[in-house]
């Protein structure tokens, strides 16, 4: 299934950033909150990753569903409090979590270059998983 285009603002730089902007590139997306015990034991797997990736071979992407924090900042005071590198988008509510079809974070979603989705990992993926879906992916 091929996802819709979307537009979201970057956490750090406030720049709007689009999928489209990733054409021809295979993308992994993780849709995560900050309170979430699950996520904060993914999300710094996923910034080692993501210090260790060629940005060439994979666009790699992560949105906090501020619909879903207990408050709009919640997302970027983590992201600053842990230290995370890895590119944050912010889903002003949870319309592009919804349109994705995610029911649980973290979810993490591999899109082929096409844009099409080849694998989805909910809360009880391991990372170990996610590696194992990105190899085939690649």
């Amino acid at each position: 299934m091929k996802v819709p285009d979307f537009s979201l603002r970057h956490a750090k730089t406030n720049e709007i950033v689009s999928l489209s902007d990733f054409k021809g590139r295979k993308i992994m997306i993780t849709f995560w909150v900050s309170w979430c015990p699950d996520c904060l034991q993914d999300l710094p797997q996923k910034n080692q990753f993501y210090q260790s990736l060629s940005t060439e071979e994979l666009a790699f992407i992560t949105i906090n569903v501020t619909g879903r924090e207990g408050n709009s900042r919640a997302g970027i005071d983590l992201m600053k409090l842990a230290s995370f590198n890895f590119p944050v988008l912010l889903d002003e509510g949870t319309k592009i979590y919804d349109a994705f079809g995610c029911t649980s974070v973290p979810t993490t979603i591999l899109l082929n270059e096409y844009h099409e989705i080849v694998n989805t990992f909910d809360d009880k993926a391991s990372f170990l998983d996610i590696l194992t879906g990105l190899s085939k992916l690649m």
